[in-house]
């Protein structure tokens, strides 16, 4: 039987699903499968997100990899942690030096320069160490099996692995520093294709070794000796203290309180305080249905939040305001009072002083983890260590030239960071974690599920489901297959630069996890990828 796993006339008519013991969603049914096998031995919900983590970066290397960064919201007997885990520039890398090898006015987006210390093991290790029943080498072993016995390839991992080999071809061939990644990731130059099976023999070693050590051997043993062997080599900046004094930081999440409930995020130097602050515009409208208005009040409202993170958030220790003041009320409500029926090109206010997988878990205990880790643009930097299979990230391609900026480039400096996971509690008990992962998108796709969830009442599954808007630039916006026409066409003519998208893939993917008032939990997944919820 021949077909073609891509196509899809129809949309999404799956249901909502519940449990009582234990559920693990995310965009792939294996890592989904690998969380719930450590809950089934006696782990809870950090032992299932850290499991499921560690298996996405083997069935989904399109999206992240053990040279991920990470950002978590854990709740945990009845409080809420959050986890920073992405990793600083290099210590030897300056602006001046960047600026005089680059040919053009902006960071490179691969190769060696945009690649910080990649925190996502040393999250996974201090996840499990804090809160963890099982080892992590227990959590590891269902990744260890996948890259060592191979998985196959499901319909949309198949499309962006051959779309990657196709990019990294046109640009890396005849370079070098980016051997590597065609030997792991490739048969001999061609793609994989939907169906067939991969095998990571040297990520299963990396696996191993980070299993044995607790860590430690990605950022003090032979993992870290070879990464910074190969920067040298080929005029990276890493040396071995970049790796060594590496700790992942555990930090008060924000909130803003809409509608009754408290939406929690990571604050800065990540990204989810724009979709905070976009709530916080948008929570002084009254939304009776999904219609054009709204539609055009969550577009500006995003438009405005995003001036303002893109002007002042970069490494909290280097912003010039307590982050604190773009999430007042009374800011929320100036910025809200320049929203009219128009479109219009916003710039940043100034407040009163005072390529990414994403995972949520639950346990039968009431335990919840909301989790993100990325490589930012697909496979990343393309730099893959030698022998180790691992692919390292590009997250510093973020980092502005321009000196006058919040986020230039500076040694040991974080950059502002797109990657977001979300949460929800209502007069301090836990909803839910949630999270839709995509680049820019994912302020705009926590803006658009939770006003789905709260101002609409969706179930879970229909609260992803819904079509998405993306505000891209300027005026432009996408909408995606399935927006309806005639909301497009009165968008347009309130000076909206909007038009269909010609598919869902850049509208993100997400997944959300409520528990309910009697302690069973109501789960959905996203239709736009190959998930799929493990449940228990």
């Amino acid at each position: 039987m021949k077909f073609d796993p891509l196509y899809q006339p129809y949309s999404s008519n799956r249901y909502c699903i519940t449990a009582k013991n234990g559920v693990v969603a995310t965009g792939s049914g294996l890592a989904a499968s690998a969380g719930l096998s450590v809950l089934r031995r006696g782990g809870n919900a950090v032992d299932a997100a850290v499991a499921c983590a560690a298996a996405l970066t083997v069935v989904e290397p399109t999206a992240n990899g053990l040279g991920s960064d990470a950002f978590a919201l854990v709740w945990m007997k009845d409080r809420l942690y959050g986890l920073n885990a992405s990793g600083p520039s290099p210590y030897g890398i300056s602006l001046e030096d960047v600026r005089r090898r680059s040919t053009e006015s902006r960071m490179p987006v691969y190769g060696w320069v945009p690649v910080t210390v990649p925190g996502a093991v040393g999250g996974w290790a201090a996840l499990v160490e804090r809160f963890g029943k099982l080892t992590l080498a227990e959590d590891l072993a269902p990744a260890i099996e996948y890259a060592e016995q191979g998985y196959p390839l499901s319909p949309q991992l198949a499309f962006f692995w051959e779309r990657a080999v196709t990019r990294y071809t046109e640009l890396f061939r005849g370079k070098h520093e980016y051997d590597e990644w065609f030997r792991t990731f490739t048969k001999n130059g061609e793609s994989y294709h939907f169906g067939e099976t991969v095998k990571l023999p040297g990520h299963a070693r990396t696996l191993k070794l980070i299993a044995e050590s607790d860590g430690e051997a990605f950022y003090k043993g032979e993992i870290a000796e070879q990464l910074v062997k190969q920067s040298a080599r080929d005029g990276g900046y890493f040396r071995m203290e970049d790796l060594a004094d590496y700790r992942p930081e555990w930090v008060e999440p924000v909130c803003v309180n809409y509608r009754g409930y408290d939406v929690w995020e990571i604050p800065p130097n990540g990204q989810g305080i724009t979709a905070l602050m976009a709530l916080n515009i948008l929570k002084e409208f009254r939304f009776a249905e999904r219609d054009a208005e709204m539609f055009h009040r969550q577009i500006e409202a995003m438009k405005l939040s995003f001036a303002d993170s893109m002007h002042y958030v970069t490494d909290a220790r280097h912003m010039n305001l307590d982050y604190h003041d773009l999430l007042d009320p009374a800011y929320g409500a100036r910025r809200a009072r320049l929203i009219g029926s128009r479109a219009e090109i916003r710039t940043h206010g100034t407040p009163d002083k005072s390529g990414t997988v994403y995972l949520c878990t639950a346990d039968k205990e009431g335990n919840m983890v909301s989790f993100i880790q990325s490589n930012y643009m697909g496979f990343g930097s393309g730099i893959v260590v030698e022998g180790y299979g691992t692919a390292l990230q590009n997250r510093g391609s973020d980092f502005s030239l321009d000196e006058g900026a919040v986020n230039v480039l500076a040694p040991h400096k974080k950059t502002y960071h797109t990657i977001i996971p979300g949460f929800l509690t209502k007069d301090g008990k836990a909803a839910g974690p949630f999270g839709v992962m995509g680049g820019y998108m994912q302020p705009q796709g926590h803006v658009q599920t939770v006003m789905n969830l709260i101002d609409f009442s969706l179930n879970p599954q229909m609260a992803l489901d819904a079509p998405r808007w993306q505000w891209i630039r300027d005026n432009k916006v996408l909408v995606e297959p399935g927006f309806s026409p005639e909301i497009l066409e009165v968008l347009k003519a309130k000076g909206h630069d909007a038009e269909q998208a010609e598919n869902r893939n850049s509208f993100g993917r997400g997944q959300i996890i409520l528990r309910l008032e009697n302690g069973v939990y109501a789960a959905g997944t996203e239709s736009r990828t190959d998930s799929n919820i493990a449940f228990w």
